[in-house]
């Protein structure tokens, strides 16, 4: 009698087991078929050959970054090949590149179409873990965003940033002692650490008046908190599944720690600052404030959303612009007639002053240039994306509607068609008197989802690239390279290890 239950049971698990492989099969070619569909619905759209047929192009991108390349490299030569639409499959979903300066104007400048939803909603987490959430810069839904905008941008104003202009002195100045130290013309100094340290603690004390004291050596775990969260940011986007694979397990865990180490102090800053407010104290004038008396006003925001919107400031108020005044400084290494005249100017308007006003800052015409050539050849935030819902058409391509459109600064910025002898730096592109570029250079993007801090990132930028020239003589340590890095944002490869020397009229 038990035997034969035994078999019973055998036989009825061999049953479900062959049930279980046969439903999994037929789903399988269920998600094949429409894998096929949407080839057949897109591939009428110029793209290079898939790699496989589930995976599309997967495998190109991904041997790329292994190989430490630049992604958008790989799209910029696609572009070249198959024009200003691109089709780019992977399993089921569709991205289209597009270098059109007329969709640009007809897609960023609109508010009709949002960004790519599934794209920014994995940036909501990272393997499990809330990171960017639906912050500024991750939000796809067009009314929230709003809300969240309407609340920060006083934060933002041209009154309220004069009175950071005194901040970003007296870190740029710690950062000239520091380097005072070094400049013996033999010591190595890697310009984009150290730079990384003065734009973090600017972001942090006058966004949430914290005091890192990076720049005069504390050791503080941020930094390195938001490189890891960045590159698993990207590495989440690439492969969810990373966070189930047992040889990755250590990595996701030290992801995770450090999203949950900043919305932990993102969240140990607004409790204090909500608690200092209603005791009654003095709060301090910083844009954590401002953002807690705007929130006010509008009904408030949720804790959970100012925490994302903390996170987003982190990494979009520091991360980018530390990479942008290092390319910038990697390039004046090999443009000495750019450099001299940066340098004089920097002597008209501002001689050796320590203490520079809001308006020496923005008589900088030259600089101001400079800025902008670094970012046309070197954007560390390379693109953004927009979502369309309808069928619509492309340079005379149909597009079917539910298409993620990428937009891509690096691309557009390197062809020639938009800026001849492209990869020559060359500031005169943006002397008052050039004609402007039309739709295809967008580093702080553009229309109502442009870059709420660029005025803020500019002038910081501008105040330390000032100091920096103002002082120093640079060169770049044989051996480096001027190779571009992609770790989500665009960064130099090698860090810019430079030796330093005082200038002598600043002796």
């Amino acid at each position: 009698m038990w035997g034969s239950l035994a078999s019973l049971c055998l036989s009825l698990a061999s049953w479900l087991l062959l049930l279980l492989v046969l439903g999994l099969l037929v789903a399988f070619l269920v998600f094949c078929a429409y894998v096929k569909y949407m080839h057949m619905k897109y591939d009428h759209i110029p793209g290079p050959p898939r790699d496989s047929f589930l995976f599309g192009h997967t495998y190109s991108l991904k041997k790329a970054l292994d190989n430490l390349k630049v992604t958008h490299d790989l799209y910029l030569r696609w572009t070249e090949e198959y024009g200003p639409v691109v089709r780019l499959n992977f399993m089921h979903n569709v991205m289209l590149i597009v270098t059109s300066p007329e969709a640009v104007k007809e897609y960023m400048m609109s508010s009709k179409y949002p960004k790519d939803p599934d794209a920014y909603n994995r940036l909501f987490y990272i393997f499990g873990k809330r990171f960017m959430g639906k912050g500024l810069v991750t939000d796809p839904d067009h009314e929230h965003w709003y809300k969240q905008r309407r609340i920060m941008d006083p934060a933002f104003s041209n009154t309220y940033l004069r009175e950071m202009v005194g901040v970003f002195n007296e870190r740029a100045e710690c950062l000239m002692e520091r380097l005072a130290e070094k400049a013996d013309g033999k010591q190595q100094v890697g310009l984009h650490s150290i730079i990384n340290c003065v734009t973090m603690d600017v972001i942090t004390k006058v966004a949430f008046g914290m005091e890192l004291g990076l720049t005069e050596g504390n050791k503080s775990n941020f930094p390195n908190a938001v490189a890891l969260a960045l590159e698993g940011m990207i590495k989440y986007i690439q492969n969810p599944f990373m966070q189930y694979m047992p040889q990755h397990r250590a990595y996701v865990r030290s992801v995770e720690e450090c999203a949950v180490l900043l919305r932990n102090t993102g969240r140990e800053c607004i409790e204090q600052r909500k608690r200092a407010k209603l005791n009654g104290e003095e709060l301090p004038k910083d844009i954590l404030t401002k953002i807690l008396e705007c929130a006010d006003e509008q009904n408030g925001l949720d804790d959970e959303v100012m925490l994302d919107n903390f996170v987003t400031f982190f990494v979009a108020g520091q991360e980018t612009t530390a990479n942008q005044l290092s390319f910038t400084m990697m390039e004046l290494t090999r443009q000495p007639e750019i450099t001299q005249r940066l340098r004089a100017e920097i002597d008209e308007v501002i001689g050796f002053k320590r203490d520079l006003s809001y308006d020496d800052i923005t008589n900088l015409t030259y600089m101001t240039q400079v800025l902008k050539e670094s970012l046309r050849l070197y954007p560390p935030a390379p693109g953004t994306s927009r979502y369309i819902k309808d069928d619509a058409v492309i340079e005379g391509i149909k597009i079917p509607g539910g298409v993620p459109l990428m937009f891509d600064h690096y691309v557009m910025c390197r062809m020639e068609k938009f800026f001849p002898d492209p990869y020559k730096f060359d500031p005169e592109r943006f002397s008052p008197s050039a004609p402007k570029p039309y739709y295809c250079y967008f580093p702080f993007a553009l229309g109502p989802r442009s870059c709420l801090g660029q005025v803020f990132s500019q002038l910081e930028a501008r105040v330390v690239l000032s100091k920096l020239l103002q002082r120093f003589e640079f060169s770049l340590v044989p051996g480096q390279s001027y190779e571009v890095m992609d770790t989500g944002t665009l960064r130099p490869r090698d860090g810019v290890v430079c030796t330093l020397t005082v200038r002598p009229e600043a002796s």
